[in-house]
Order: C-alpha cells, then sequence, then structure tokens
C-alpha cells in the first residue's frame, strides 16, 4: 500500500494555499491525502473540570479548521481519499513523526501565529531541515503554484546529497509531463589563476568540465529509467543560490538534496536550500540523503 500525502494545515491563508498544492500533487501521484492539524489544546483541557460540558476554545477551532480543511480538498478533487486528524502536540515534532509514513510531507510557507516579518515560518524550516523524507514548502507566486510553467528545477549538488533529489526530481516530471531543467553551477576559486588570464581561462574550462561531468554521472541511471523525461542541462558560473533563485522565477517546483546524519539533533539543512526555502518564487522540495 503506497503511503498517503501528508499536508499540515491551521487555518492559516499560508496553509491553504498548501493544501491546495497538496491535493493537486496527491491526485497527480493517486495518492491519499492526510491532514494533520497539530495543536496544543490539552493544555486548556487541563484547566477545566472533568464534569464540565465547555470544550476548550482551541479544540473547537482545531476541529473546525479540520473539517474546513477536509471539505475544501474534496470540493478540489472529490476522487482523493481524504483523511484527517487533530494531534494535540507541537506542530513540528507532529508532522516530523508523520512524515515517517508518508510518501511526502507539505507545509506552508509561514502558518497562523507565525511573525508577520518571517520570510518561512519556524515549523517549516525545522521540518524541512529535520525531516527523513521529502518535504515541499508551497511559497512563491501564483505561476509557480499554479504549475503554469510546465518546469522542475533540479538543484544538482554533490553526489552525496543528490542521488535522492535525482529520483525524486525524475519521478516530478514524469508524473507533470513536463520538462525538468537539472543545473550545476560552479565557481573557480579566487586565488586560482588571478595574476595571469591563460591560467585563469584554462582553470574555468576544468572546473566547467568537472561540473559537466558530475551531471553525467549523477543522471545516467535516472535517464535509462525515465526515457520519457525532456531534460536540460546546464552548468553555470556563479553561486548556486542565486543561480537557483534566478531559475525559480520561471518553475513550478525547485529541488534540491540535503544530507541527514543519523544522531544529529540540530537543523541539516545547507546554505542553499536555506535561501531558496526564504526567497524562492516557486516551492521547493527538499530531497534528504541518509549519510
Amino acid at each position: 500500500m503506497e503511503l498517503p500525502l501528508v499536508v499540515g494545515v491551521d487555518g492559516s491563508d499560508g496553509s491553504l494555499t498548501a493544501l491546495d498544492w497538496a491535493v493537486d500533487e496527491a491526485a497527480r501521484h493517486g495518492l491519499p491525502l492526510r491532514l494533520v492539524y497539530a495543536s496544543k489544546w490539552e493544555h486548556y483541557e487541563a484547566a477545566i473540570p472533568s464534569d464540565s460540558l465547555e470544550r476548550p476554545s482551541e479544540r473547537v477551532l482545531a476541529e473546525h479548521v479540520v473539517a474546513s480543511a477536509a471539505e475544501r480538498a474534496r470540493r478540489r478533487n472529490p476522487d482523493t481519499k481524504v483523511t484527517a486528524e487533530v494531534v494535540p502536540e507541537e506542530a513540528a515534532a507532529t508532522l516530523l513523526r508523520e512524515g515517517r509514513n508518508a510518501s511526502l510531507l507539505v507545509t506552508g510557507s509561514r502558518g497562523r501565529g507565525e511573525v508577520a516579518g518571517l520570510l518561512l515560518g519556524s515549523v517549516g524550516l525545522a521540518v524541512a531541515a529535520r525531516a527523513y523524507g521529502p518535504v515541499v514548502v508551497v511559497r512563491g507566486d501564483k505561476a509557480g503554484i499554479e504549475a503554469t510553467h510546465e518546469r522542475i528545477v533540479l538543484g544538482a549538488g554533490e553526489s552525496a546529497t543528490s542521488v535522492e533529489a535525482v529520483r525524486f526530481a525524475f519521478r516530478e516530471a514524469e508524473v507533470r509531463r513536463c520538462t525538468l531543467d537539472v543545473v550545476r553551477a560552479w565557481r573557480c576559486p579566487a586565488h586560482e589563476g588571478a595574476d595571469h588570464p591563460k591560467l585563469a581561462e584554462s582553470t574555468a574550462h576544468y572546473h566547467e568540465e568537472r561540473a559537466s561531468a558530475l551531471l553525467d554521472s549523477l543522471l545516467e541511471e535516472a535517464v535509462a529509467d525515465h526515457p520519457g523525461v525532456r531534460v536540460r542541462r546546464s552548468t553555470v558560473e556563479g553561486p548556486a543560490r542565486k543561480v537557483l533563485l534566478a531559475r525559480s522565477a520561471a518553475a513550478d517546483l525547485l529541488i534540491v538534496g540535503a544530507q541527514r546524519r543519523t544522531g544529529h539533533v540540530g537543523l541539516q539543512l545547507g546554505r542553499v536550500a536555506h535561501t531558496l526555502l526564504h526567497h524562492s518564487v516557486c516551492p521547493v522540495a527538499v530531497v534528504p540523503q541518509q549519510a
């Protein structure tokens, strides 16, 4: 049995956008959809006498949010199987646990109660940086969120972080029947050939060739497994985060890999992924690679 697609909901505008995106994604892959609202309403429940008929306002709100979200999902796609649950726990911990039994974990860019100035809410950041399965943070402009570009961008990192991301990207491109842009950014260290133009040119050529060879190695197996996917490969000189941010303006999904080290309790998110999660113009998928 295929694992469900899990989406966190809380009634905020960001979570409703994420919900709509998740419904469409579940329909593309033929997956059931599980809606989760994580709410610590048991804190309020302790203050109410056990024989009281009054329910905590936070629990009432949570149940209303979940019921409304489930109805919204069913209206958007009646053929998608939808289940929903209110979990009386902290949001990030709940979603991380749910992600262990999910094909994909989806969250909005900011939730209810987040500080207005934040580019990415604390829950979304924690989930993207710690989950052991693929996570999509739904953010960006209308064109990217509604998938009108018919293009996915994969930021190709080193092999240690990108194998699972490559597989995820090809599956996505295949089911969407869209073009897959695979981008490898490269740079010359500032000290290499700085005073010798011919040496600098030779060094640049070396780094570009190395980036191209890495793409060939990363993509060989996936290209053979998905012959119908239209792939565009490119090596671009410049900081990876700037190169990929520019590409996000014409993409429906931007995919990057991340490494997960067993026993590491902090955030496991590189500088590139961190930047994209805060500034991308389209939804961002972070696909972990187990070390």
